[in-house]
């Protein structure tokens, strides 16, 4: 495989690496560092690449794995899991505030999930991955993968709902 075989290989899902390695390390260069460093591991094994059914899914896994290790490690001390590169310039003021209360409700429900719930969401609901596609990269089977999903969705609802009834219950 050469140079621009690997590019056209890898360009289709460079982003998604990205935004997964935004979404488990706050920062944008903390990210960059992931991709990069992803990128540069499967270019050393190019070889291989073709013996994968999905390099896409290799790719995921290992951004996963590297920043799940980066966040266990002495330097996570000072990261945490956010995802903030939501905006809608379209609305109006008050819409836009109201989103952003929203949104920033939904990322601190977020960061109550098991940390398998919130990839499984993150992966299917923000990155529009199949089913089978997150299985593969979580190493786990399908319906588990639904199960989790259905959970933090589940969750990330009532707790939505909880907080915009403002501790009101409706009977």
């Amino acid at each position: 495989m050469n140079q621009s075989e690997f590019i056209k290989v890898i360009s289709p899902f460079k982003d998604r690496v990205f935004r997964l390695a935004k979404r488990l390390l706050v920062s944008n260069e903390e990210a960059e560092d992931a991709t990069q460093e992803v990128l540069v591991k499967l270019w050393n094994n190019k070889g291989k690449l073709e013996s994968y059914s999905s390099v896409e899914a290799l790719a995921m896994t290992m951004t996963k794995n590297y920043c799940l290790d980066q966040l266990k490690s002495k330097r996570a001390t000072e990261m945490r899991i956010v995802h903030s590169n939501y905006t809608d310039r379209q609305a109006g003021l008050q819409q836009q505030a109201e989103d952003r209360d929203s949104w920033s409700w939904a990322e601190k429900i977020m960061e109550t999930l098991p940390e398998q719930q919130k990839l499984i969401l993150q992966m299917r609901d923000i990155e529009q991955y199949e089913f089978e596609e997150i299985a593969k990269i979580m190493d786990m089977n399908e319906t588990a993968v639904r199960v989790a999903l259905s959970r933090a969705r589940k969750t990330m609802r009532e707790e939505l709902t909880k907080t915009h009834s403002y501790g009101i219950k409706n009977n």
